[in-house]
């Protein structure tokens, strides 16, 4: 598989964050979904921001369940003025057929002060850009930056 694109924070996930409506030291009930190619699900200004926006999942068929996978290992670190998030590597296994998408997203699956599950972030899974196939029988991993997901940081000196 080819190397995957850096996680694009949604516009308004971004404002959700700052003014605390969504909680990101909350570990729970975190989702990963994939996309096909031709949805919208790239356009960090879509909508209202929230899953429900999104169009053209790829089909709950071959081992993929529609509203992705759970994800886990939700973690903040600091290490030189840097604050990192990540979370684990979300992965899928194909049976009885492949599954191809081109995009994946993070978001609450959770309703958080009245806003219906609440978008996080979207990768490009292949950066050429491609579609990704996820080969009947095989199981493939997402794998998350090594670098975290995104990182905030600021002046350390004057």
């Amino acid at each position: 598989m080819a190397a995957a694109g850096k996680y694009k924070i949604y516009d308004l996930a971004k404002f959700r964050v700052g003014n605390l409506t969504i909680d990101l030291s909350d570990g729970t009930n975190w989702k990963a979904a994939l996309f096909q190619s031709t949805s919208n699900c790239n356009t960090l200004g879509v909508g209202t921001g929230v899953y429900g926006d999104l169009t053209n999942e790829v089909a709950g068929v071959n081992g993929y369940t529609t509203g992705g996978v759970a994800v886990a290992g939700i973690s903040w670190t600091n290490a030189a003025g840097v604050e990192t998030f990540t979370f684990t590597s979300p992965a899928w296994s194909a049976s009885g057929g492949n599954i191809v998408a081109r995009f994946l997203v993070f978001y609450k699956n959770a309703t958080v002060n009245t806003i219906v599950k609440p978008l996080l972030c979207v990768v490009l899974l292949d950066t050429t850009p491609a579609d990704i196939t996820i080969v009947d029988g095989r199981t493939t991993t997402i794998n998350t930056n090594a670098s975290g997901v995104f990182t905030l940081s600021g002046a350390i000196v004057d």
